[in-house]
């Protein structure tokens, strides 16, 4: 007999949870490994989420799936360390927050009473289920039933991708293109071709990139790691470089028209290339050779800096050696991780250039990122306390990069035009309106300020209203300005209902000048009105 879908805990092992939040749902699984090393399941939740709580941002809805989850299985959660799977971390959301409203108060009063360790989503099994359970959640009165057939597990192997080197070369006599495969066991797959037409090295490297994926293609080996040594053609694949020749944009097409059809392929620049010598090699045997192609290995800058803490080991160069003692006073080696020390006295984690990579692709369009610019970007994951020291260029571009904020970005498209500054040549030719309000209702019952501001002068006049009517305005103009100064040539006021109407079109009329209106949203289009209004 197989055993029943869900069993009981066993006592003293961690407890595995997976949960997942959808747009109008939130599930999650409780499951535990076995003396096998296999997951059994222990409970299922989900639940609907109500209409308050769809307005959550994602990272939220993960909060209230790890909240309802303690609210369901406290007693577990009591008795267990409990290892959290989920896409992000709700744990250090809640935590970092500077400034908690009653939500996340709530929150972190919750998740700071038992032990979570938070696990990066790894385990697909557990995370599929909880992500089906909050696709299809079930009423609190569902009975569980043991009749369900139990899973099998399915394990499948995931070969590594194969490896593609290419190289052309063209000179007067000719041009010649060599493409070496590394299988995913290791086995070398040479080839070479002879070019019958004369060409550019350009021409030659992209013929040597072609002809490698047209045999990919064939082969059908979709997984596919591209190394050249040509850093046009690189970075032209890549979307760094622009392709302004004619004459390249038909092969740049045609590879990246290849590359698709692969699916999962990597490009990157090779920067080595070795041939291993042989003193006794004939010229038969030299043309029968293979091509060893070598990676260069990137040094890690933290290793060098660990040495010297450590174990006090300078590089040979005497400038490194100077710069190396010099910036060692901001670091702190401990516990196999490497520090630095901020300005403000705060640790930072040192990252390499594969966590720093993720750090900004987290940080700038992750569950919490807000697609920031590129300064802001800096600052943010700099709080978050990671340090590199390329990080202000990295973060640079990076942002600069990104293909989101180039379609969403706030451009403006609209083409120049000559600028229109307000201008007044005298006293009292050109007046600014705007109206200050509602207010604290004063003893006289007044809740608004009527203000008018003489553009060449500065001189202010200002009257106190219970409400705003067209009347109003229009009796203001009258007495106030007109009567009192003489008949301006413009005047300068809002959108608003008050000022833009057929009364105040007849008083225009009437006296025969104009009336200008201000951009809309933009407080700069009347200046002058708003800086009195800030005295007011």
């Amino acid at each position: 007999m197989k055993p029943p879908v869900l069993v009981a805990p066993i006592p003293g092992k961690p407890l595995i949870l997976y949960i997942a939040a959808q747009e109008r749902s939130v599930g999650a699984l409780l499951a535990q490994e076995n003396g096998e090393n296999k997951e059994n399941s222990l409970y299922y939740l989900s639940r609907m989420m109500t209409p308050n709580e769809l307005k959550y941002s994602p990272i939220e809805k993960l909060c209230l799936a790890l909240g309802f989850a303690i609210q369901k299985l406290k007693h577990y959660f009591q008795a267990h360390v409990i290892r959290l799977v989920s896409r992000a971390n709700p744990i250090k959301f809640v935590m970092s927050k500077l400034v908690l409203n009653d939500r996340l108060a709530r929150w972190y009063l919750q998740f700071q009473q038992f032990e979570i360790v938070y696990i990066p989503q790894k385990a697909v099994k557990g995370q599929a289920l909880a992500d089906f359970l909050a696709y299809h959640p079930i009423p609190d009165d569902w009975k569980l039933t043991d009749e369900l057939p139990d899973e099998d597990v399915m394990v499948i192997e995931v070969q590594p991708p194969w490896k593609m080197y290419f190289d052309g070369a063209a000179h007067r006599e000719g041009a010649g293109a060599g493409v070496v495969f590394v299988t995913s066991q290791g086995e070398v797959l040479p080839y070479s071709f002879t070019l019958t037409q004369h060409c550019t090295n350009n021409v030659a490297e992209y013929q040597a990139l072609i002809l490698g994926l047209e045999m990919a293609v064939e082969m059908r080996q979709l997984q596919l790691h591209i190394f050249g040594d040509s850093e046009l053609v690189i970075n032209q694949l890549l979307g760094s470089y622009k392709v302004k020749k004619p004459e390249l944009r038909r092969y740049y097409d045609y590879a990246q028209k290849l590359i698709g059809w692969l699916g999962n392929t990597q490009i990157t620049i090779c920067q080595k290339w070795i041939v291993p010598p042989d003193e006794n090699e004939d010229e038969e045997s030299k043309l029968e050779r293979l091509v060893a192609v070598a990676e260069a290995v990137k040094v890690d800058w933290r290793q060098t800096m660990i040495d010297y803490l450590c174990y006090g080991i300078l590089p040979e160069d005497p400038r490194r050696k100077t710069e190396i003692r010099r910036r060692a006073l901001c670091f702190l080696y401990y516990k196999d991780t490497l520090y630095r020390r901020s300005f403000e006295g705060v640790l930072l984690r040192c990252l390499g250039e594969d966590e720093a990579t993720q750090a900004m692709r987290e940080a700038h369009s992750g569950v919490c990122g807000s697609h920031q610019s590129r300064p802001k970007l800096h600052f943010h994951i700099k709080r978050m306390g990671y340090y590199w020291p390329t990080m202000v260029k990295d973060c640079l571009d990076y942002a600069r990069r990104c293909k989101a904020c180039q379609f969403h970005a706030n451009f403006i498209h609209q083409p120049p035009e000559m600028l229109h500054p307000t201008v007044a040549s005298w006293p009292f030719d050109a007046w600014g309106l705007d109206i200050v309000g509602p207010l604290p209702k004063s003893s006289g019952g007044h809740l608004y300020i009527l203000a008018a501001t003489d553009y060449f002068s500065k001189w202010a006049e200002a009257v106190v209203l219970k409400e705003v009517k067209k009347e109003n305005d229009a009796n203001f103009i009258r007495v106030n300005i007109i009567y009192s100064f003489g008949i301006p040539s413009y005047i300068i006021t809002n959108n608003g209902k008050p000022f833009d109407n057929k009364l105040m079109t007849k008083i225009c009329e009437l006296f025969g000048f104009k009336q200008h209106n201000s951009s809309m949203y933009y407080a700069a289009a009347n200046g002058l009105a708003k800086a009195f209004n800030k005295m007011l």
